[in-house]
């Protein structure tokens, strides 16, 4: 019986039939992982930026807003508070946690630019050349204190229409008309630092933005977001008291009366430099530049290395902060 086989001739030309197929399907497969790390490290990114701006956001659009206290200022007459927290943090005279007697306008926003080692009297790990930012501002609804028990590790501020007092949520708060609201007072403090994270068994330096926190043991520091590589701030002033911006800002062009006059402060331009966590091993960045604003002071970066990054901005309108006269 005669038998048959595939020739030598046959078996190359299958042999290279499969290679050509399974080459292909290599590429193919090649493509759809970098284009899926690339998908994953960008949306990464944007989801970074998004939430850090929006943390943000949320606790500027409060500043200004104090309730149903409806006086036109606060002063030594009708408005009582502790004293300031041991290891507080502040810039310039009165710009603790709560106002004292130093007669000059208590701050609920202020910022400065870090030199990378004391800033505010309460960082000595923030980034150089960075912006750090502070606010006071009553966070949330108002509590019902005859249904609610209050958090003893947070102070709260007591608004009448013409009469405030800040107070320690540690003991039962006694309310001093029947129309006193009760709300939750936040003193925090925004600054980038760095730390080192192991990533896939690499120990690599990641840039973080964090936050110190106000409670009854002083300022805690937190996590906010990873991945924020420079932080910028820009201010709108109203400097002839028509209601409108009439110029703009930054950090280090802000004196002191800018910041005791909180009516003139309108708005607040943030700009967030984003870094991807890990480097992207099929990415060479060649001198790339990412610019933080567009007005004189603006500050630029520029990087050769493979780490993925992009830049995102917002302006942000405060409620109006109310000045006090202490």
């Amino acid at each position: 019986m005669k038998r048959t086989g595939f020739s030598i001739l046959e078996l190359m030309i299958s042999m290279f039939i499969g290679a050509l197929i399974l080459g292909g399907v290599i590429a193919t497969y090649v493509s759809m992982k970098v284009t899926t790390r690339d998908t994953m490290a960008i949306g990464e990114m944007q989801e970074t930026g998004r939430l850090a701006l929006s943390i943000l956001q949320r606790d500027i659009e409060q500043v200004g807003f104090w309730g149903t206290f409806y006086d036109e200022e606060f002063t030594d007459e009708n408005v009582e508070s502790p004293s300031n927290p041991s290891g507080d943090c502040f810039g310039g005279i009165n710009n603790g946690s709560f106002p004292d007697s130093t007669p000059s306008n208590f701050r609920s926003i202020y910022a400065e630019v870090s030199d990378g080692s004391n800033v505010l009297s309460c960082i000595s790990d923030s980034v150089e050349n960075t912006d750090v930012l502070q606010l006071k501002l009553l966070e949330g609804s108002p509590v019902d204190v005859a249904s609610t028990a209050t958090d003893s590790n947070r102070y709260y501020f007591i608004a009448d229409q013409e009469r405030a007092e800040f107070v320690t949520g540690a003991g039962t708060i006694a309310l001093p008309t029947v129309n006193s609201t009760v709300w939750p007072y936040s003193h925090h403090v925004y600054f980038l630092s760095t730390e080192e994270i192991t990533i896939n068994n690499v120990a690599r330096d990641i840039p973080i933005l964090r936050r110190l926190r106000l409670s009854s043991s002083g300022m805690q520091v937190e996590t906010v977001m990873e991945g924020i590589e420079d932080f910028r701030l820009v201010f709108g002033l109203d400097t002839d008291a028509d209601g409108r911006v009439n110029t703009y800002r930054s950090t280090q062009d802000m004196k002191a009366a800018n910041w005791e006059d909180n009516d003139s402060i309108l708005t607040v331009q943030i700009y967030l430099l984003v870094r991807a966590l890990e480097p992207d091993p099929g990415l060479q960045l060649n001198s790339q530049t990412y610019t933080l604003g567009v007005d004189p002071d603006r500050r630029t970066h520029t990087f050769s290395d493979n780490f993925r990054r992009t830049v995102f901005s917002t302006t942000m309108r405060l409620n109006g902060a109310m000045s006090w006269n202490m």
